[in-house]
């Protein structure tokens, strides 16, 4: 088993395991530079989506999302069909993938934007966008405000019964306790057998 880093949240001193790809979204649908400004908007609404990454010879240039449409297309008054997704497209600011989500809400936050490509080994793999981060945050604030009570002596409940990631294997646990630092499973600490799937 390969240990995997421990990720620390800067503001709270606080490990957290969420990163990028766990809540990217993927494939990542494409069009052409070269396609009309009709043509994205149809495939967008095909695929239920509101953004879409512009591709050149298998290379990211650009994304363009549904405000873009409005804003550059129809407010101009200009015709769909005769513009060309390389008219209307924005930069793609990108995020590694095993980036941690707090990482993915700051890109967001500086940048100004909605949406992140998400990059592994250099190539695009997915998307991340604002309302991904927002939808698991309320879960997160749970995991890291129970740690901190515990780290802090304010809540009662003995420290095998908090939920988290390990900071030893990196694996889900609804069993960790907290020694010297840092939460470690059942399993990282010998007390229980490791599943297939974990081992």
């Amino acid at each position: 088993m390969v240990k995997k880093p421990v990720r620390e949240h800067a503001d709270a001193n606080m490990t957290t395991r969420v990163i990028v790809r766990d809540i990217m979204n993927s494939p990542v649908i494409s069009a052409s530079p070269h396609d009309t400004v009709r043509d994205v908007a149809k495939k967008m609404k095909s695929e239920n989506i509101g953004s879409i990454i512009i591709m050149d010879k298998d290379k990211p240039v650009g994304l363009v999302t549904d405000y873009d449409i409005v804003t550059q297309g129809v407010a101009k008054d200009a015709k769909p069909s005769a513009l060309k997704a390389s008219d209307v497209m924005r930069e793609l600011h990108t995020i590694e993938s095993e980036e941690s989500i707090t990482e993915a809400a700051r890109l967001l936050r500086k940048h100004g934007i909605k949406r992140l490509g998400v990059v592994y080994k250099g190539r695009l793999v997915g998307i991340i966008s604002a309302s991904d981060v927002i939808a698991v945050t309320p879960d997160l604030v749970d995991v890291v405000s129970e740690k901190a009570g515990i780290i802090r002596g304010e809540l009662g409940r003995p420290a095998g019964k908090v939920s988290g990631y390990c900071d030893e294997c990196g694996e889900w646990s609804d069993l960790l306790q907290y020694d010297e630092g840092t939460f470690i499973c059942e399993v990282c600490r010998g007390e229980a057998t490791p599943t297939p799937e974990s081992a």
